[in-house]
């Protein structure tokens, strides 16, 4: 990438992952790049992401990795395809935190956490010499078109040549994603999808036996289903329903079944390296002495709590477990009828579907509506699947839409007056996006 003639100011609003790689193309693109946040610190839920392991990415084949994304597939494929896993990779690897390839297929850094990893990253940030403002937030534009920040010390004005805004969804509102940028957004005219929760949990009526016993309780190596999909992994019951990998791997069509019928039904595996037929010959097995409990427990290896959900699956209904024949019992074993009534609530979900609609972009992920001002990460309506897909487009979007800026303020500085493009994005040529570091 070619530096800028000049060092136009340019406004990053957004310090997480997004904000700073757009930060760091554009510092090294030759901007004078100011950071504006409304939390104290930067990254504070790139922070929550790592403590369990911070999945940045995954290893698969890239044209099944890029269809993760869905209907935004044709939208991301140019900025994953210009910041792709590998060059993610590598970016890491040169920051000092090498990275290494899970039997799962997913990536994680060698340290299996984010702050060795952002305070690496910052640190680079401040050679580069990008400034940071937190506790700004931002409110929108003035009849100027200047951007408008809520400070503790009052509201300030800043008017740079060029904005990103990198503001998140609206998951874990109290690390800095609210969805507050959604008021200033549409009085502008831009088109936003409705924000909805994304690899959510989900609202279960629990009896209150289940609940006050079992909440918190694992369900271990389980299989969910749900429209003809399969999803093996683990589950956590809680007070209000279930949560989970296994679970949020299903949860955008689930939510659109209970947003339009009001409920959906999932079905678990208890058991899924068990045939149906091997599950009846062990439970016609039973001595006829030996309680139901006791016997699922040693048979079948089934924990209290999955015993539990067994029992909890026939109430309403005029079935009990003693009751039923091995066939009957082993077909419920092999699929647990659960009904899910609700979704969790937005602020607890892990990402957010929804956002500025794709068709108020331009090829550089420029506004048509606001020449110079540039969107990148969950603000976009887009949304993956755990597993890294969320990082790699959060970090890949904001690459891209540095390289738009940069672009523009380009033309700008030869006397051009650039515009925004109006061909479709699926019409598009891709994007420059240099990868940093």
């Amino acid at each position: 990438m070619h530096r800028l003639s000049a060092a136009p100011q340019v406004a990053v609003i957004g310090a997480g992952p997004a904000g700073l790689m757009a930060a760091e193309v554009l510092a090294r693109g030759g901007a004078a790049v100011t950071v504006y946040d409304r939390m104290p610190s930067a990254g504070r839920k790139f922070l929550m992401a790592g403590r369990g392991g911070l999945n940045l990415t995954h290893g698969e084949n890239f044209e099944r990795f890029i269809a993760r994304y869905g209907r935004a597939t044709p939208q991301l494929r140019p900025a994953v395809e210009a910041f792709s896993p590998s060059a993610l990779r590598a970016w890491c690897e040169n920051l000092g935190e090498p990275t290494f390839l899970g039997s799962s297929g997913r990536i994680f850094p060698r340290s299996f956490k984010a702050s060795p990893l952002l305070r690496a990253w910052l640190r680079r940030l401040e050679g580069l010499g990008v400034a940071f403002r937190s506790r700004h937030r931002w409110t929108g534009w003035d009849e100027e078109g200047r951007l408008l920040f809520a400070t503790p010390a009052g509201g300030t004005v800043v008017a740079p040549a060029a904005s990103i805004l990198a503001l998140g969804g609206a998951t874990w509102p109290q690390l800095g994603s609210d969805g507050g940028w959604v008021e200033p957004l549409t009085g502008a005219g831009v088109a936003v999808a409705p924000l909805r929760p994304s690899n959510c949990g989900f609202v279960v009526p629990w009896s209150e036996l289940f609940r006050s016993r079992f909440e918190g309780q694992p369900l271990k190596r389980v299989a969910l289903s749900y429209g003809g999909r399969t999803i093996r992994g683990e589950a956590i019951v809680t007070r209000t329903g279930l949560e989970g990998g296994s679970i949020y791997a299903l949860s955008a069509p689930l939510r659109d079944a209970i947003e339009t019928r009001g409920e959906a039904m999932v079905h678990i595996r208890l058991r899924p390296d068990l045939g149906a037929a091997d599950i009846e010959a062990r439970i016609g097995a039973r001595p006829k002495k030996q309680s139901l409990s006791t016997f699922l427990s040693k048979a079948l290896k089934l924990s209290p709590v999955e015993i539990g959900l067994l029992h909890e699956s026939t109430i309403g209904t005029f079935e009990s477990l003693s009751g039923m024949s091995p066939s009957r019992l082993a077909e419920r074993v092999h699929a647990v009828p659960l009904r899910l009534v609700g979704i969790a609530p937005i602020g607890r979900a892990i990402s957010t579907a929804g956002g500025i609609v794709f068709d108020e972009l331009d090829h550089g992920f420029m506004l048509r509506r606001r020449p110079g001002t540039f969107v990148a990460g969950e603000m976009l309506d887009w949304e993956a699947p755990t597993g890294g897909y969320l990082l790699q487009a959060v970090f890949a979007t904001g690459a891209a839409a540095a390289t738009g800026a940069l672009d523009w303020l380009r033309l700008r500085m030869t006397g051009a007056e650039p515009q925004a493009d109006q061909p479709s994005r699926d019409e598009r040529a891709p994007p420059r996006t240099a990868a940093p570091g």
